[in-house]
Formats: C-alpha cells, sequence, structure tokens
C-alpha cells in the first residue's frame, strides 16, 4: 500500500492510534523507569498527555491536517502531565506550526514536520539530556527527513523513521550510563515508539482502536481524585453555579466587525466568573469558565464566529448529588466569596503529597497546594487553575518535584499573571524556598532569595524499590528499603530503621545545624522516636525538628542543612 498525500481524518486516525497504542503498554513503559521508587509515571504521564490531545482531535471536524495537528497539540499542551507529557506536547506543538494552513501533506512535508517538532522540543529543554525521548525522536525525524529526500511513499517513510526511531531507542544505554546499569532503554522514547507505531498502523490499513474506550473517564478521574474533598463546603457556597465551555471557529466576517484580542476578551469574561481559561490560534477559540450566567458567555465568544462545541453543566446540581451519594470529591472547585475580593500582592503555589505536608506548607504561607508528587503529576491545565485560585498580583510556584518543573513552567508562559517558578526539586528545598520569602521584597528578588536558601539544603527520602536492580554499587532487592540522598542510593536492605540511620551518617556532617524529619504514612511514631533518639545520641550539636507528614512512598523525607 503506497500512500502520496495525508489529509486530516487520517492523520486523526494515526493521532487516536498513538494513543491507542500508547494507552495498551502504559505498564511496559511505567516498568522503565530508571529509578526502582514506586512512582511509575513516565508512561502514565505520557498517556494522560496524549489522551487530552486526541480528546481535542475528536471535538474537531475539520479534514484539514494543519487543524486536526493544531487541535491535537493544543490538547496535549493543555493535558501535559511531567517531563515526559510536556516534551511530548512540545514535539507536537512543532508539529502541528509545520503543517499550518496545510489542507494535505505529502512525504517531504510530513518528514519535516517531524524535525520540527524536535527543534522545538529542544528549545523548551533547559539543558537536553541525550539518552532520552529527545534523541530518539531527532535520530527519527532525521532519517525521515533523509528517506523522503529519496522516495514519495509515506508508508515507506513513516516505516524508515520507526526503524530508525526503534535503533535509536536501543541506543540509549550507550548514551545515558544509568541506563546501562540497570539494563533497560529509555522509558519516554520507548513511549513515542509505541505512539509512532500505532501511525504506522493506520498508514498500512489497520484499524483504529474500539473508540479508545477509557479516554473520555481517565482525566476526569484523576481530577476527582487530585482534588479537594468538597464536604467543606456547602452548595449555597458556590457563587459561579454553571462550569461553562464553549469552542468557536473563527469567521473572518464577523472579525471584520468585531476584531478578536485574546487579552481583552480574556479580561472581559473575568468579570462574569472565575475558574477562566481561554485558548486560541488563528482557527480557533476554546474557553472555560465557572460563571453564573452561561448565556452570556456563549453570546460574547459567539461573536467572534460559528460555536462548534458547548457543554454547560449545573455545578450546583452534581454537587448536592455528589454529597447525597456519600463523596467528599467534586470535579472543580470554586473558593470566591460572595463578593469579589481584591488580589493580594503575592500567592504562593506549592505541589505536594500527604496531608502533614500540606498543612506545613500552608502553615509557612503557601496559599494553594495542589496534591501531587511522583505518583501523580499535576497537568498544565491543574496550575494554571492554582494561579487563578491563588488570586495575587504576583504568584510563585514552588514544583517541589523535578518531574513538575516543565509543566510549572508551560503553566506560567500560559498565564496573564506575574509568575515565577522557583525550581525546588524535593520537599525540603520547597520549605527552605518558603522559609526564605520576604513579602517586603519583589517578585525577582524573591525568586533569587529563595533559590539561594534551596542550595543550601541537602535532601534525603527513605523509600522502598519494586523490583531487584543494580545501582550506585549497591544490590537492590524487591521491596528492599532505600535510603536515596540528592538522588542517589547511599544505603538499602530489609530493615528500614537500619537503612535511615546509614542515610542519616551520609547526609549529616561537622557542618550541619539543623535536620528535619517528615514521618510517612507508612512509618510509626515508634520508628520515628528511634530515629530521633539516634541523631542526638550521634550528632549532640544538632537540631532536630520531627513532623508528621503523611506523604505516601516514602516513609521519612529529611533534610540537612
Amino acid at each position: 500500500m503506497s500512500i502520496k498525500q495525508i489529509e486530516g481524518q487520517k492523520l486523526a486516525q494515526m493521532f487516536i492510534e498513538g494513543a491507542g497504542q500508547l494507552s495498551r503498554h502504559v505498564k511496559v513503559v511505567d516498568s522503565l523507569n530508571v529509578f526502582p521508587v514506586p512512582d511509575g509515571d513516565t508512561g502514565t504521564n505520557m498517556n494522560l498527555s496524549i489522551t487530552s490531545g486526541v480528546k481535542e482531535v475528536k471535538q474537531q471536524t475539520s479534514e484539514d491536517v494543519g487543524k486536526v495537528a493544531s487541535a491535537f497539540a493544543k490538547g496535549l499542551l493543555m493535558g501535559a502531565r511531567g517531563n515526559s507529557g510536556v516534551i511530548l506536547s512540545q514535539l507536537f506543538r512543532g508539529f502541528s506550526k509545520a503543517v499550518e494552513g496545510k489542507k494535505e501533506i505529502n512525504a517531504t512535508e510530513f518528514a519535516q514536520a517531524f524535525e520540527r517538532g524536535v527543534e522545538t522540543a529542544y528549545k523548551a529543554v533547559m539543558k537536553p539530556v541525550e539518552g532520552t525521548i529527545l534523541t530518539v525522536a531527532k535520530d527519527a525525524a532525521k532519517q525521515a527527513v533523509s528517506s523522503a529526500k529519496k522516495q514519495s511513499d509515506i508508508v515507506k517513510v513513516m516505516e524508515d523513521l520507526l526503524k530508525e526511531g526503534k535503533a535509536s531507542l536501543k541506543r540509549t544505554p550507550d548514551l545515558l550510563p544509568v541506563l546501562k546499569e540497570v539494563g533497560v532503554v529509555d522509558s519516554g522514547g520507548q513511549g513515542l515508539i509505541y505512539i509512532y507505531e500505532g501511525f504506522l498502523a493506520i498508514l498500512r490499513g489497520g484499524e483504529v482502536s474500539a473508540e479508545f474506550a477509557e479516554e473520555s473517564n481517565a482525566m476526569d478521574t484523576l481530577i476527582k481524585v487530585e482534588h479537594h474533598a468538597q464536604s467543606h463546603m456547602s452548595t449555597e457556597d458556590i457563587v459561579y453555579g454553571y462550569c461553562t465551555e464553549v469552542m468557536v471557529r473563527f469567521e473572518e466576517g464577523k472579525l471584520k466587525e468585531s476584531p478578536y484580542n485574546e487579552n481583552a476578551f480574556r479580561e472581559s469574561l473575568s468579570e462574569i466568573g472565575d475558574s477562566l481559561l481561554v485558548v486560541s490560534d488563528e482557527d480557533l477559540l476554546k474557553v472555560h469558565i465557572h460563571a453564573e450566567t452561561p448565556g452570556e458567555v456563549l453570546s460574547r465568544a459567539q461573536v467572534y464566529g460559528e460555536m462548534i462545541h458547548i457543554k454547560i453543566e449545573n455545578m450546583r446540581e452534581q454537587h448536592t448529588s455528589l454529597l447525597e451519594e456519600g463523596h467528599a470529591v467534586y470535579e472543580e472547585t470554586t473558593t470566591s466569596e460572595q463578593t469579589p475580593k481584591e488580589k493580594s500582592e503575592f500567592g504562593i503555589i506549592a505541589v505536594t503529597m500527604g496531608e502533614g505536608v500540606g498543612k506545613l506548607f500552608k502553615g509557612l504561607g503557601a496559599g494553594v497546594v495542589i496534591e501531587g508528587g511522583q505518583t501523580m503529576n499535576p497537568s498544565t491545565e491543574d496550575i494554571v487553575k492554582a494561579i487563578e485560585e491563588v488570586h495575587a498580583k504576583n504568584i510563585i510556584i514552588l514544583p517541589n518535584n523535578s518531574n513538575i518543573i516543565m509543566a510549572a513552567d508551560q503553566a506560567a508562559e500560559v498565564a496573564t499573571e506575574n509568575v515565577s517558578v522557583v525550581k525546588s526539586k524535593t520537599v525540603p528545598q520547597g520549605l527552605a524556598a518558603l522559609l526564605a520569602f520576604n513579602p517586603n521584597q519583589g517578585l525577582e528578588e524573591n525568586a533569587g532569595l529563595m533559590e539561594s536558601a534551596m542550595s543550601e539544603i541537602k535532601s534525603g527520602q527513605v523509600t522502598f524499590a519494586v523490583r531487584d536492580t543494580s545501582m550506585d554499587g549497591l544490590e537492590i532487592k524487591k521491596d528492599d528499603f532505600m535510603g536515596i540522598s540528592d538522588k542517589k542510593i547511599v544505603s538499602c536492605g530489609e530493615d528500614k530503621l537500619d537503612v535511615t540511620k546509614k542515610l542519616m551518617d551520609q547526609m549529616i556532617d561537622e557542618d550541619s545545624e539543623i535536620v528535619t524529619i517528615l514521618q510517612g504514612e507508612d512509618a510509626t511514631d515508634e520508628e520515628s522516636e528511634l530515629i530521633y533518639q539516634y541523631i542526638e545520641e550521634s550528632y549532640p550539636e544538632v537540631e532536630i525538628d520531627l513532623h508528621k507528614g503523611d506523604q505516601p512512598l516514602y516513609s521519612f523525607i529529611i533534610s540537612v542543612e
């Protein structure tokens, strides 16, 4: 079978089947995570991200390649989770820009779109690391461009792209020593290969998987898990009662009468609701808002073109139903008061896991705490919503996990407020940064102060291994406890307390003054007390601070300064 041109519906099928192929292999991708902690996030994050992209593809009806690619890229952008999800969104953001305005594409344009995606993704990463999804995408795209110079068959170009992608994936352990040490290939690269396999299946005439059944429910379920319980508010407290979404296809005639300006339109809608999100490109406008008068939202949007998607949900009715069913969660929350409040000067957003850790951050001044961490990275849209919720002129985001930084950066770019991402990679770094915050300083000055404070902190964790492995010179068995100091495993064994003590010995030195311990949900008070006594006896000059963090996965999170 030979294909000389790809039109919009064929590309849409490729995106859908690519997502389906990844979905069927999520556990495989998760199992390839190099670090043997129970996070399993790469496949999950990529799957959730691409699911959001496919949802956007299914909601648009155009047969133009450019518009299908744009919808896919937009959905990926707003649903991107974790580094892998953000990089994936950037790959297809570049792809969509390359085919912008095109109804169909030939083999050369198809290959060049992959190449443009690689360029965009590399620019989005501060320090690109070879041996990752970036390398696999780059090598595959380079081969596609070369192949397209020799032939016009898109099927053959995709076959060559996939063949080289798989070869590049096999080479990733040669570029990243940690992969070779563990004996695996890069997880993000493997996820990308599954997506490309789905593309090729469609080009060869394969069937699209049956509706990608879990697509429509996956994101909703996760949002319900992540957001705060609603039993603490009454239905009457909901100021803006209708969750309203509308997508508009711009019409030239209407735009001549009412020129569209995204910032002005966003400002206009902000006067009649909250939880506002406005996304637009040359062809489409998408609005999400909580409003009391959804008809007014539709009227204001319809000024610019034809409405092609409308969804209005009565949140008061939903909230009442959930309470009656005994559920303590609700898809989206509103925390605004009956009368609009002025924006505060500063707002701080922290991403944490564990009720106790969240209370600690709130107690130190965080205005909004997003539940998230190793097992569940919040999406770009989740962070954008938190930016709106904190209701401040100047906003600081503390990701507290290296895998959340890119999503936070992306949210900061989308937001209209002044936002600074202080790139805390651990909970101890985030706490140190928060302690350094000075409300009398400006946003940039505070970011500098907080980053400086983070550099003085050593971070440690005690968790368990999810598989047998060999790393950092240690032989680790499944279910062994591991002591990790700044991402390096320094102790392991079956005895949690022994592993923790050895970790303390590695972290505490003659310059150490304060040790802070956050007790996880699987650690007992007795175990914490024994650790406290050990530090007290072994390091009498050190001050010890013990808190119940209730964080999952990590028996203890430790800070040494």
